[in-house]
């Protein structure tokens, strides 16, 4: 049992080659002792470990919470996750947190509402220092078999409370959190923990393909792609993007365009186009990338400019419309959720797009020229499913309209944005997005980050809930996540 840094190569191989396959049995937990992918309410932790375990477990002063465990790009910057593993230790009233990349491992401590620095190492040092780790937050050792406010004593450990037995309401302390409601809807005071992806338990799920479609441009579809994607996958879903724009501004906005010349263009001969021109190469998990534009990574099928070129070709291919349904079944086991970024047109590629999906998701800046878009969209979607009942697929189901690029000018929010919402099912028969996704600066500066290398500048975004995680645009896209979560039965 040994580990490397240089055998993690992305988040994943962090989990499983640094945590599952090292950390945790040479601290002594065994795999009934730590559950992976828990969710409390609107945490969702990486992994979480227990000094005692018994199911269920609840949430109260007693619970023998021992460590939470964060992973981490080997890319990513640890500092820019701190302010979230503040909030997940403070929240949970976890004592003991380990955040890690593979190349470092830190161990914070929780104290009051705060956290502290009480180890640090680089990846390569981990076996070396195993033992001052495992005296921090070994399951045998005495500190994590407590919270911190639980009570310091041998004599009476912390014991797990049986809801089966009624006990009297002074001896459990119930689960309490002193953070502001806007970030953190209240939950019920015993919430119980979602187990949904263990080494011992196996994930069933069943996919699901969602369009981003409005023929009408500059109405948010990139920015609603990007951000819900990033949403989707900190909830645990595995996602796949794909983008089908000719101008690529998903792909772009994704961080893979990692290149200044086109003489040095490695997208060129891997892309969607691929994908389409070939029933038997260019499979989906042969051309997708892992982006670190969102942490969690997320896989990207991209675009390029060729697919401009390339439509009429592909037009006369008997199998063109139906490619991606037959390559998208070949991944069906590999991801939850595949989100499309569709052109804004009427054309070939669009058409591809919604023959493939089972949703579609209708960005809208709610203007006059894309509320009058909305006849297309409607008679392009009736097309579409004439042509998805020749081949027995069900028709297209709307999501609704989603509100977007929205100023947040009150005098507007209050009267005309309630108006121009009112329009849409009366005029158009499609129903309103309960999220709106406002027009703010952190969407804007997150997509343009750029970084040096050497004499050059090439693209660097984030997602808005890296570059700021506590920012309104971020709780945007947790409540649109959440809301077409509901909507696809996906909650």
């Amino acid at each position: 049992m040994s580990f490397h840094p240089d055998l993690c190569r992305n988040e994943s191989e962090v989990e499983s080659k640094l945590i599952v396959s090292y950390l945790l049995p040479a601290l002594g937990y065994t795999p009934d002792s730590w559950h992976q992918e828990v969710a409390f309410s609107s945490i969702r932790l990486d992994f979480l470990a227990f000094a005692i375990q018994a199911v269920p477990f609840v949430l109260d002063a007693n619970s023998p919470l021992s460590v939470v465990m964060e992973a981490k790009s080997p890319k990513q910057n640890l500092d820019r996750h701190l302010r979230k593993f503040k909030r997940y230790l403070t929240k949970l009233q976890v004592k003991y947190g380990v955040l890690t990349n593979g190349k470092e491992m830190r161990i914070y401590e929780r104290v009051g509402e705060d956290i502290q620095l009480v180890f640090q190492c680089l990846g390569q040092e981990v076996e070396a220092k195993i033992e001052e780790i495992n005296a921090l937050i070994g399951r045998e050792s005495s500190n994590p078999k407590q919270t911190l406010d639980s009570p310091d004593t041998d004599s009476n450990p912390p014991q797990i409370r049986d809801e089966s037995i009624p006990e009297p309401a002074s001896e459990t302390i119930p689960f309490s959190i002193p953070f502001p409601e806007e970030l953190f809807p209240p939950t019920p005071s015993d919430p119980q923990p979602i187990v949904e992806q263990t080494s011992n338990t196996k994930r069933k799920s069943t996919l699901k393909v969602i369009s981003v479609y409005h023929n009408k441009g500059g109405v948010g579809k990139t920015t609603t792609v990007t951000n819900l994607a990033a949403a989707l996958r900190k909830k645990g879903k595995r996602i796949l993007v794909i983008d089908l724009d000719s101008q690529a501004n998903t792909t772009f906005a994704l961080g893979l365009v990692k290149f200044d010349d086109e003489e040095s263009d490695d997208i060129k001969d891997c892309n969607i186009l691929q994908v389409l021109q070939s029933e038997e190469y260019y499979s989906i998990s042969e051309v997708a990338r892992s982006s670190a534009y969102n942490s969690p990574e997320v896989d990207v099928v991209p675009a390029h400019i060729d697919l401009m070129q390339y439509e009429s070709e592909l037009n006369q291919l008997d199998y063109s419309r139906l490619i991606l349904v037959d390559k998208l079944n070949a991944v069906k086991n590999q991801y939850d959720i595949v989100l499309i970024d569709t052109p804004p047109a009427l054309n070939l590629y669009a058409r591809i797009a919604l023959i493939a999906s089972d949703y579609v998701l209708i960005p809208s800046d709610l203007k006059p020229f894309a509320n009058q878009g909305l006849n297309n969209v409607k008679d392009f979607i009736k097309k579409v499913d004439g042509f998805r009942r020749q081949i027995n697929k069900n028709p297209l189901e709307i999501l609704g309209v989603l509100p977007c690029k929205i100023s947040t000018n009150a005098r507007f929010v209050q009267s005309t944005f309630e108006k121009r919402k009112q329009v849409i099912p009366s005029r158009y028969g499609f129903q309103v997005m309960e999220s709106v996704i406002y027009d703010r600066d952190d969407l804007a500066k997150c997509a343009e980050k750029m970084q040096t290398v050497g004499n050059i500048q090439i693209a660097d975004p984030m997602s808005v809930l890296d570059f700021k995680p506590d920012s309104m645009a971020a709780q945007e896209f947790e409540d649109l996540a959440l809301e077409v979560l509901n909507r696809i039965g996906m909650n």
